[in-house]
């Protein structure tokens, strides 16, 4: 997912004034997010370059292994805004980015039905598992979505539940007792404590937060809410593109909000396309014996 779809709100119950302002300048994607299957999300997203979940694949294997080195039992994740289980496609398969670009956007792909490509996606995948699969879970509020990656997957588990909207369901809170990592590659922008509190609260074991965060966006929020649970925030100094502008509203929406934010747009924003920061939340311990320069390529 990105940060495009307007689904949350804001930490106080309403929509922030900064969301509002997003919800103005940024163009809207909505509609492809609730597809039964991935093919338009690829289609539209293609050709403006969307890139996070790609820079995501290296740098959660990266995570994955410093949180299970050398255990037989799988690492269970949880990935928030999962869709149609993108993620977990790239974490746990033989695959690039760009491949699941072409392998979406093609001829062959665009002449079948949702069940037929259910059923190749299903080989295609099973073709491709890596030996040092996660566990993934999904939570979505999107329901189609959920169900694809269900259906052919890539999800043990997945939620369509929006958490800013209620709590979670006691299948929900079972699913998440084993979760070590939570991750998020698009949506951050419009959660709050909301979603993540109960998470927290429903972990039996200490938890790493990893979320791509868009430099438009504030992530102080949610910082807040995993510090009450001894979890420390560091925020990479390097940058990752996500997708190019589409049109130049975007770019001076861009370009403001990260000058407002204290932050140098130059070479960056200026230069046409939106940047995240992977923010990294763990125990203060993990912290000091694993430095944040050594889990980030």
């Amino acid at each position: 997912m990105t940060d495009e779809r307007r689904t949350g709100t804001g930490a106080a119950g309403g929509t922030t004034v900064a969301e509002t302002v997003a919800a103005r300048e940024m163009s809207r994607f909505d509609a492809i997010y609730d597809q039964p299957d991935p093919r338009a999300y690829f289609q539209a997203l293609g050709p403006l370059g969307y890139r996070t979940p790609g820079h995501a694949q290296r740098v959660f294997r990266r995570l994955g292994a410093a949180l299970s080195p050398g255990t037989s039992e799988p690492l269970t994740m949880l990935d928030l805004c999962c869709s149609y289980g993108i993620n977990a496609a790239l974490l746990n398969h033989e695959v690039t980015l760009d491949e699941l670009y072409e392998h979406y956007t093609s001829r062959e792909a665009a002449a079948m039905s949702t069940a037929e490509l259910i059923d190749r996606d299903r080989e295609f995948f099973l073709a491709r598992r890596r030996s040092d699969q996660v566990r993934v879970v999904g939570l979505d509020s999107a329901p189609r979505a959920v169900a694809y990656g269900r259906a052919v997957g890539l999800l043990a588990e997945g939620f369509a539940e929006n958490l800013e909207e209620a709590p979670p369901s006691p299948a929900l809170r079972r699913a998440v007792r084993e979760v070590r990592l939570i991750t998020v590659t698009g949506g951050s922008s419009f959660l709050s404590r909301r979603t993540f509190r109960p998470l927290l609260c429903a972990a039996r074991g200490p938890v790493w937060v990893a979320a791509f965060v868009l430099r438009t966006s504030s992530y102080d929020d949610i910082a807040g809410c995993l510090a009450g649970f001894g979890l420390a925030t560091e925020r990479t100094a390097t940058t990752f593109t996500q997708r190019r502008f589409t049109d130049d509203a975007e770019r001076r929406y861009a370009v403001d909000a990260v000058t407002a934010a204290g932050l140098d747009p130059a070479v960056k924003e200026c230069e046409g396309s939106f940047h995240t920061a992977l923010h990294l939340s763990r125990p203060t311990s993990d912290v000091v014996m694993t430095p944040l320069d050594t889990l980030v390529p």
